[in-house]
């Protein structure tokens, strides 16, 4: 919708305010003054009207010419305009005797007093009655597009043009056509768009100056104004002018489109020019002054009825938001769990804010309702938001502003509005628009609306007005103010919910740690026992000066044998497990090369968590002795058999064979004490040992209350046994490798970085989700180790942002390979702690691809 009147050479257009000359439509006249004394004047027949030859005017008072009536109407008005911008009106006033009637409009323009008039109308009709009948039919209409429609209606009837066009400016500048009222058989402009550049700033600018624009015949010949420039040499602005003409480059426009003649008048709300009454005619037509002064009259009641329109219909959008942010509080109070529930949650915040899907991510985990972007990009996008301003909505149009490559899922979701919903910007409920699937449908191309010439850029008319296609790529309809300030509402109803489950959830804590209270009684006896056994390998184990770290690897086996089989018993929570795992276990940690070379037989039985503790200790002993000094040492073996005796105990017997000459030892130390005493003061059966030259011979009788029958079926878990000897140490294996290690136990941390270090690598530690992300922020570590359980959370999150960085990573857990992952992350390796330079290097080396034994 170009509107001609400020389209002219633009490389002036900083002037303030725009001048254009000799620009006068020759439909009336213009009269220039300073004070009483006529200045300038049009070139058209003026002369004819005041009687006077044409050289007498300039320089005269008007009051030698004109009625002194109508002189005294004019002074009158003059006190009328009270602001730069306000423009007066006569009508029916007579220049001369004996002449007709003129309709007359008075401004200030700049120190001058600007005269225009027009023939008169002959009747005036009732004006009044008029606009109050038009607003009646307008207040009637029941929704803003039939308010639209009948403002056009109006408009039309009042004015008798073959279109009229409410035209609505979008917050991009470009404008659209919101309703029409035409005469049958000429076509719709109705839903047609036009580029922002058609009507300029500064033209938009004048349009709230200057309310009503009008081109009687786009034919017609302009007269200049006599002289061009004032006493001051000055031109004279004819910002407010009601005759000005427009430029030729908007003439040829209309002429393209078929239109004789055309008039707009200004749509202001809130201060702000929202749009037009477009009026086109393809034919001369020339509304009398009084009929557009009315026109104008409506258009200002129409914008104010739409302003209050606007703001009730916000009004109510609001209420209902609140009502509905009401709603989700009530509901999550009663049934917390929906707060889990993506679809739910989508529902009830997309009928408050119009979206095609919801993403939800609290705490690194993540759950979607509708139409939303691939988990990863998902991923990308949260931690995209993570860099915005802390606690605050955010929305685009375009996500492709926000991360890369977002084109890949821009069909699914183009535009986002995220709410955050913790105190620390990482959880956040996000909803998605689609993109823009409907064509856009242009009066012309938008993309050539400039053409530069020799005075600069400059607007050039559309040699074709066909509907031009324009599909919307990558964007999504904006989020409004008010979905906005709805959206930061809904941020506090949800922010409320989460500190109220928090609150509730440090509450139920509260119950179960009293509960707790009551289970320390009886854990503390057994943690006793347990650090009493852990005082008393290492009192009994005292190493002489010289042998400090074989003092190290006898102690480090026996706690070691004591962890496998709590982990065997455990898995059954704390129920019997089977003997030959406890065997298989041990001999695969203390003689891996020499497993072959432990025979044992027997039937299946379970040994309860006390029996096998105690004879975890025994067999360790046992093969550790034997690796040293008996069968094991050499190219010998060991028979180890079990049976039930008729009274239902458990006999077990060692025999070695092919080994070296046995000795009995001169010096009975605390293995050997373990061996001889630990059945019978533990368990209350018996032990008995023979040192034999041909071998050790052992025997152990195990009560029958420690032991149960295992169905012959049932399938023995053999635990991943760790090689208790240690593995040599590679100084350089990570020299210049950077290691994230997320471990909540300050006690672990130390250990597993006093193992890295001495593999030379340099170690970020991080104790917390957060820690670790705000190291991520800092840093890209060449590697990270994980622990999976930290505190109330797990490390799952820092898994997938390592997982988009390329940080290769595995795991660390006390559950071992019973450790419960995500499915993306099932192939990943499980360290099972305690940390040890053996666990840790082969991860390290699988982690690297780096072949034990290569450079």
């Amino acid at each position: 919708m170009t509107d001609g009147d400020f389209q002219v050479d633009l490389t002036n257009c900083d002037r303030e305010p725009i001048h254009l000359l000799g620009a006068i439509q020759p439909v009336g006249f213009l009269l220039a003054l300073s004070t009483d004394w006529l200045i300038q004047r049009t070139s058209a027949n003026i002369a004819d009207y005041l009687d006077h030859s044409p050289e007498t005017l300039i320089g005269n008072p008007l009051s030698d010419f004109v009625d002194p009536q109508l002189l005294h109407d004019l002074r009158n008005r003059c006190a009328y305009l009270v602001s730069s911008d306000t423009v007066e009106r006569v009508y029916g006033c007579p220049l001369r005797p004996g002449h007709p009637p003129f309709d007359v409009a008075i401004h200030f323009s700049g120190k001058q007093i600007v005269v225009e008039g027009e023939l008169g109308s002959k009747n005036a009709g009732d004006a009044t009655g008029t606009v109050r009948w038009m607003m009646a039919r307008l207040d009637n209409q029941p929704n803003l597009e039939g308010f639209y429609r009948e403002g056009a209606r109006q408009i039309r009837a009042l004015l008798g043009y073959d279109r009229v066009m409410v035209y609505k400016f979008a917050p991009d500048g470009h404008g659209e056509v919101v309703a029409e009222a035409a005469k049958p058989g000429i076509g719709s402009f109705k839903g047609l768009h036009y580029p922002a550049s058609d009507i300029p700033v500064q033209a938009r600018a004048l349009y709230l100056r200057n309310l009503i624009r009008i081109i009687h015949d786009v034919d017609g010949v302009t007269v200049p104004i006599v002289p061009a420039l004032n006493e001051n040499k000055q031109p004279l602005d004819l910002s407010l002018s009601v005759l000005r003409s427009v430029s030729p480059i908007h003439l040829e426009y209309l002429r393209n489109m078929g239109v004789r003649a055309s008039l707009s008048i200004s749509i202001v709300v809130d201060d702000k020019l929202w749009g037009l009454f477009a009026c086109h005619h393809y034919a001369p037509l020339s509304p009398s002054f009084e009929r557009r002064s009315l026109s104008e009259l409506f258009s200002q009641m129409f914008s104010l009825r739409l302003e209050s329109r606007e703001r009730r219909e916000l009004v109510e959008y609001e209420r209902r938001a609140r009502d509905i942010s009401d709603q989700l509080l009530g509901a999550v109070a009663s049934d917390e769990t929906l707060l889990n529930d993506p679809d739910w949650l989508g529902d009830i915040l997309t009928s408050a804010i119009p979206a095609d899907g919801v993403g939800v991510w609290i705490n690194g985990a993540y759950a979607f309702s509708g139409t939303t972007p691939p988990t990863d990009d998902f991923r990308r996008i949260i931690r995209a938001l993570n860099g915005t301003a802390a606690g605050k909505v955010y929305s685009t149009d375009h996500i492709g502003s926000l991360v890369d490559g977002a084109d890949a899922f821009a069909k699914e979701a183009s535009g986002l509005l995220a709410i955050p919903i913790s105190r620390s910007p990482r959880d956040y409920v996000v909803l998605f628009r689609s993109e823009m699937k409907e064509s856009v449908r242009w009066a012309g191309d938008p993309h050539k609306p400039i053409e530069y010439g020799p005075n600069g850029p400059r607007l050039t008319p559309r040699e074709s007005f066909a509907e031009w296609q324009e599909e919307v790529s990558g964007r999504s309809v904006q989020f409004t103010a008010s979905q906005l300030r709805v959206a930061e509402t809904l941020r506090a109803t949800l922010i409320e919910v989460v500190l109220r489950l928090a609150d509730e959830a440090a509450a139920e804590r509260h119950q179960a740690n009293a509960r707790q209270e009551l289970l320390i009684a009886e854990l503390n006896h057994r943690v006793r026992n347990i650090l009493g056994v852990i005082r008393g390998l290492i009192r009994q184990s005292q190493p002489d000066e010289d042998a400090v770290k074989d003092f190290v690897k006898v102690v480090d086996g026996r706690i070691h044998a004591l962890a496998r089989a709590h982990n065997q018993i455990t898995d059954d929570h704390w129920g019997p497990a089977p003997l030959e795992a406890l065997i298989e276990a041990e001999a695969a940690a203390f003689a891996a090369h020499k497993q072959n070379s432990i025979i044992a037989q027997g039937p299946p039985v379970l040994l309860n968590p006390q029996a096998y503790s105690t004879m975890a200790l025994v067999i360790h002993e046992l093969v550790t002795n034997s690796t040293k000094y008996g069968s094991l040492s050499g190219e010998g073996e060991v028979q180890l058999t079990w049976h039930r005796s008729d009274t239902g105990d458990l006999i077990i017997n060692w025999y070695e064979v092919n080994g070296p000459a046995v000795k009995k030892p001169t010096r009975k130390g605390f293995g050997t004490t373990i061996i001889d005493r630990s059945v019978p003061y533990d368990l209350g059966g018996a032990a008995k040992i023979d040192y034999d030259p041909a071998g050790v011979r052992a025997q152990f009788c195990i009560p029958k209350r420690h032991v149960s029958e295992r169905p012959v079926s049932t399938k023995i878990r053999i635990p991943h046994a760790e090689r208790i000897k240690d593995v040599p140490i590679q100084p350089h294996l990570l020299d210049e490798i950077s290691v994230l290690l997320v471990e909540d136990s300050l006690i672990i941390a130390l250990d597993a970085e006093d193992i890295l270090q001495r593999f030379g690598a340099q170690i970020v530690t991080a104790s917390t989700v957060d820690a670790a992300h705000d190291r991520l922020d800092e840093m890209r570590p060449d590697i990270a180790i994980l622990d999976i359980n930290l505190g109330d959370q797990n490390s799952f999150g820092i898994a997938d942002r390592l997982h988009d960085m390329g940080v290769p990573f595995f795991f660390a857990s006390g559950y071992g390979e019973q450790a419960n992952l995500p499915m993306e992350h099932r192939a990943r390796t499980v360290v099972q702690k305690p940390y040890t330079t053996g666990n840790i290097m082969r991860s390290v080396e699988d982690l690297l691809g780096i072949h034990p034994g290569a450079d």
